[in-house]
């Protein structure tokens, strides 16, 4: 039997019909166009109708005519297949649903998904409205859609996609945040987004100490449309007088209704009193959306504040056999360089006199960066120490910590003279004067130097290491190692490595 595309089969009446018949059909064969059926065989299911669909049961569905026709009828009539407007196929529907709904638990026995679900990028700069996304939601299931699921399942998937917005906002926060990192001490790093309607109308950061807060610059930028919004804030608002007014009666005096917060203030004049008072005034607030992240911005901060020390990160270079080498790995003091990043991050470098004499101080080359603080260690010095690579220009960024009296050229440094030189007060020492963030660099580390760091892991001094490790084997005549940090081995927790220009950067923090 020859069959041309786009032929639609239906049921002939009778095996003795030849009118339009070309061959008879085995059971089960389709007609094809295209790639597409177009008509499949269907048995029978009620007797007798002598119409080749004019008969009784016969059904239509578009422009397809299917016949009930003789229960042994084998043949089938060939007609021309002519779809209308009415009938020709239509389009998947699309359904705009919220970020990672197709990863909302279901339960096995439910049926297939009836729609194509619409991917989105992880972070979307504009997100669809939530309002739009729930009741499209509602809508769809309201008819009946989604293969049947039930309406707890569109609750769980409604709250899941409020979350991810939550946490699209809350991760931009801290984005923002980090546009200030190394200005903001002993101040926190901040950053605030406020949202109207599903869209972002206002975005602000802290940008140094002294500078309005991250909700003010945000508030400015959003104008009228601050009223009624969400404000998503990374770190709680204040609710003090400082060299800034609150923050929070400036979230109060422009109308927002809901105010989300990444985590709370551990500085004691704030520490929920914001949160109260936002409450107080009928808006509604909420704690703990992306915290881990946000503290994590802050840790030095936090630490700071719980303890009084500044937070400490020692950093060395080693070779391959464990050797501690004073180069630093091809481009990490560059801009872009892990090196140089570092020195933007931290507030305060300190380094040994042996190092601040033979070589360059250590700068950052970031686009912005606020040069470090130097915090040089001369024990056992003598009378005078010059540092030529510190210009008078650069001398009040300096800062020579002795056991002595010592003259320092140029002049201009800084000399504080310890009744003991050890890093518990040095760490103090710093806090006290508004950093929070300090980078130990174990670089020209002499006897002296390296028993500033005698059981810094008992002592809880050190919080974070950083160890350069280079594709080099260098000869050493004795022992260098970092036979130091405790008389007992610990772990580093949360440990993290990358390639860096043929270099291996681990990171990890010490368990305290």
């Amino acid at each position: 039997m020859h069959l041309r595309a786009g032929d639609v089969l239906q049921r002939g009446q009778g095996s003795h019909d030849r009118s339009a018949t070309v061959g008879a059909l085995p059971l089960g064969r389709k007609v094809r166009s295209r790639g597409r059926r177009v008509a499949r065989r269907e048995r029978s299911t009620a007797a007798g109708g002598e119409g080749g669909g004019a008969g009784r049961g016969a059904r239509r569905r578009g422009g397809l005519e299917l016949g009930a026709g003789r229960t042994g009828g084998s043949l089938l009539r060939i007609e021309r297949y002519a779809p209308s407007a009415t009938n020709r196929p239509k389009p998947p529907t699309k359904l705009s649903l919220p970020p990672r709904i197709g990863l909302c638990r279901l339960r096995a026995h439910a049926p297939p998904m009836a729609s194509s679900l619409v991917s989105r990028p992880h972070l979307p700069p504009r997100p669809v409205p939530a309002a739009t996304l729930a009741s499209t939601f509602r809508a769809r299931v309201a008819a009946g859609g989604l293969g049947g699921l039930g309406v707890a399942a569109g609750v769980r998937c409604q709250a899941q996609a409020a979350g991810d917005l939550d946490s699209h906002y809350m991760r931009r926060c801290v984005e923002l945040a980090r546009k200030a990192a190394g200005h903001t001490s002993p101040n926190p790093m901040v950053g605030c987004v406020i949202v109207r309607d599903g869209r972002v109308v206002g975005e602000g950061f802290h940008p140094k100490a002294g500078q309005p807060h991250a909700e003010v610059f945000a508030l400015r930028d959003a104008g009228d449309f601050s009223e009624n919004a969400t404000a998503y804030v990374s770190l709680e608002p204040c609710n003090h007088y400082g060299r800034t007014p609150p923050c929070t009666e400036a979230l109060i005096n422009a109308k927002v209704k809901e105010v989300v917060v990444g985590m709370t203030d551990p500085n004691p004049i704030v520490a929920s009193k914001g949160i109260e008072k936002l409450q107080g005034a009928g808006i509604d607030v909420r704690v703990g959306v992306e915290e881990a992240l946000c503290r994590r911005l802050n840790e030095a901060y936090i630490h700071r504040m719980l303890t009084g020390k500044a937070f400490a990160t020692l950093r060395a270079t080693l070779s391959m056999n464990g050797i501690v080498t004073n180069q630093i790995g091809k481009g990490a003091d560059q801009s872009g360089g892990y090196y140089s990043q570092l020195m933007k991050e931290y507030d305060g470098v300190i380094i040994s006199s042996d190092l601040a004499k033979m070589s360059t101080l250590p700068v950052s080359h970031e686009a912005g960066a606020n040069q470090p603080q130097y915090i040089i260690i001369a024990q056992g010095e003598s009378s005078r120490l010059h540092i030529p690579s510190l210009s008078k220009e650069h001398a009040s960024k300096a800062i020579v910590l002795a056991d002595s009296p010592v003259t320092v050229e140029p002049a201009g440094v800084e000399v504080a003279v310890l009744r003991q030189v050890d890093l518990d007060s040095i760490l103090q020492l710093l806090a006290q004067r508004g950093l929070c963030s300090v980078l130990v660099d174990f670089r020209e580390a002499g006897e002296s130097f390296a028993s500033l760091l005698n059981d810094f892991q008992e002592d809880k001094l050190v919080q974070k290491v950083v160890l350069e490790l280079l594709p080099v084997w260098l000869a050493s005549e004795g022992l260098n190692n970092l036979a130091f940090g405790g008389r007992q081995s610990f772990p580093l927790k949360n440990v993290e490595y990358r390639d860096v220009n043929g270099c291996m950067l681990l990171e990890g923090y010490v368990d305290v």
